[in-house]
């Protein structure tokens, strides 16, 4: 539903929790303060990449005087993952990565719960490991994950049963014989993206604790509230009705804290600390090399081209580093399948997507969602082909481009997108014409064109909700399950709201995310939020209901608050929700 007049959309205003963080009152979940009944959480990390468990002793650290929790995997044996459930909260039989937690302890002080972790005595059969994803699809490498087949899976996941391949995502379209044959060109390199870590200004954190009812309460730097709920309590085998996600304000993700990287353990630890809270806090250490890091990439192009710069055929494989365990692995291969050839019409294709399992940290989501990776070698490609046959790189990629009406790789028709446009102009913007070196300067000017897309791989109607309640003075409270990290979303929820019930921004208050009071939100990814979740919020300042037109409202923004008091006056509050995963609206 669209907003009929714009007022308060497009326009730049303060950041509605501005004055909070410039003044350091803004609360992250490490400046919350629990009191002298806090335990501090740690936990006993592998020192090798790939092993067996052979023994594992607790009772040294359980003796030390202040260790109130000590946990092993054999406890908490459930496995967790969005789309493969693969990993265990703690390693239970093997360890897969440098870092792994193989136990967890709370203590009274953070040295006391350093030391008990120190005093756990494990002892480990090495194994091979594997180290290259592109080793780690073939049959010559160790298997890591023997029980690959029994995993709980989504059904759009396609496990290799006896590999190391968690998910292969292939494309076939035309006749790859008949486009090499018409090439005039064929050229065919290897590109390889490393790890990288998102280094987000707050590391991971969160603090657990089980009120008298079992009720745990997890406060948690998260994009994914609702889907740290969802994903800890099915692993831990309890009711989502005894577990409740709370994350206030968050020092930035970038896909970093999205999913389940070290909560679970968090979780564990309190149900076993008789009520007082437990914190969890990794350091800057910690977060490069036991949460989740961008997955790396081998990628194998093979291109035709004719002479004039036609491309006729591309092969592309992709072998993707998911680290130990997939998190969101199995899915960004998915994502680089869709987009497998970059935005170009390829009348001939042959693409093969492998999320393979090495004994690296864990592969998790960053910004982009695997297409930076794959167009960087794709772009390249492009280039270096281009220059083996003396054509212009923004000429080649002008006339390849996907144009109205043309096909995509997975058979889509593509609809107007101005990328043809858009090529030329940022060609004349940098002046592609013009000499890199001006006469006379003596600097050298650096110039280059890349064009990419972005596929969508979210499951099927991931679903945002919102509510708006109206205070008895005309202001209102919105309630969204959106999470801030920095990007703007609780200003944008205010905008919104304002601008669909013709109201001030400032009359307008935006929660922070509580999964017992917030409206569901799937997770904060994808660069959805603002559509997602702004859509919801229009349509709820939308819905019309008995006594209240807020439609109207929207073209009076004069004396609206003293015409809302008289119908709260007269009906109490009212509360407008949608979710815009059915579309249902309710009050």
């Amino acid at each position: 539903m669209a907003l009929k007049k714009t007022t308060i959309v497009g326009q730049s205003f303060p950041r509605v929790e501005s004055n909070a963080k410039v003044t350091g009152t803004a609360q992250y979940v490490d400046d919350m303060q629990f009191g002298p009944n806090l335990l501090y959480g740690r936990l006993k990390r592998s020192p090798i990449p790939h092993g067996f468990i052979t023994r594992i002793d607790t009772s040294k650290a359980k003796a030390l005087p202040g260790v109130r929790v000590v946990v092993t995997g054999p406890d908490y044996p459930g496995l967790t993952g969005l789309y493969l459930s693969d990993r265990p909260t703690f390693a239970v039989d093997r360890v897969r990565f440098v870092g792994e937690p193989v136990a967890g302890v709370a203590a009274e002080t953070p040295e006391l719960a350093e030391r008990a972790c120190e005093l756990i005595e494990v002892e480990y059969e090495e194994l091979p490991g594997v180290f290259d994803p592109e080793y780690g699809a073939s049959p010559a490498a160790p298997l890591l994950h023997p029980d690959l087949d029994s995993y709980a899976c989504a059904p759009f996941i396609f496990r290799q049963s006896g590999t190391n391949i968690s998910n292969w995502f292939k494309v076939r379209k035309g006749d790859m014989e008949a486009g090499w044959a018409e090439a005039d060109h064929i050229y065919e390199h290897t590109y390889r993206v490393p790890h990288i870590q998102h280094v987000p200004l707050e590391t991971h954190v969160a603090v657990g604790q089980v009120d008298g009812n079992g009720k745990v309460t997890l406060w948690s730097a998260s994009q994914s509230p609702f889907a740290q709920r969802n994903l800890i309590a099915k692993s831990l085998g309890i009711s989502h009705s005894k577990l409740r996600v709370i994350t206030p304000y968050l020092g930035g993700g970038f896909g970093a804290k999205a999913g389940v990287s070290m909560e679970g353990a968090c979780v564990v630890l309190a149900l076993n600390a008789k009520g007082r809270p437990v914190k969890l806090l990794m350091s800057r250490e910690e977060e490069f090399y036991t949460t989740f890091v961008r997955q790396g990439l081998v990628a194998k192009i093979k291109l035709g081209m004719t002479r004039d710069g036609r491309i006729t055929a591309m092969h592309n494989t992709y072998y993707w580093d998911a680290g130990a365990y997939t998190e969101y692995g199995v899915n960004i291969t998915r994502a680089a399948g869709y987009s497998s050839t970059g935005p170009y019409f390829v009348p001939n294709v042959h693409a093969d997507s492998f999320c393979v399992y090495t004994n690296h940290p864990i592969g998790g989501a960053m910004r982009g969602f695997g297409m930076p990776e794959i167009h960087w070698a794709i772009e390249q490609h492009i280039d270096r082909t281009a220059a083996q046959l003396g054509l212009d790189p923004v000429q080649v990629r002008l006339q390849n481009c996907l144009k109205d009406g043309q096909e995509t790789v997975t058979g889509m028709i593509m609809h107007p997108t101005g990328l043809s446009q858009c090529i030329a102009k940022a060609a004349e913007a940098i002046e592609w014409d013009k000499p890199s070196k001006p006469s006379g300067t003596g600097k050298r000017r650096g110039k280059g064109i890349a064009a990419m897309w972005k596929a969508p791989a979210m499951p099927p109607n991931p679903g945002s909700s919102a509510t708006i309640r109206f205070n008895e003075d005309g202001t209102c409270l919105v309630n969204v399950g959106g999470v801030d990290m920095g990007q703007g979303a609780l200003t944008v929820a205010a905008q919104f709201a304002a601008e669909g019930l013709g109201i001030s921004v400032d009359d307008v208050r935006v929660n922070t995310v509580d999964t017992d009071y917030s409206p569901y939100e799937w997770q904060t990814v994808a660069s959805r939020i603002t559509w997602s979740m702004g859509n919801a919020i229009v349509r709820a300042a939308d819905r019309q209901e008995p006594g209240h037109q807020p439609s109207k409202l929207r073209h009076q923004p004069h004396g609206v608050a003293a015409h809302r008091r008289q119908a709260v006056s007269m009906e109490g509050s009212v509360v407008l929700a949608l979710n815009a995963k059915d579309d249902r609206s309710s009050c």
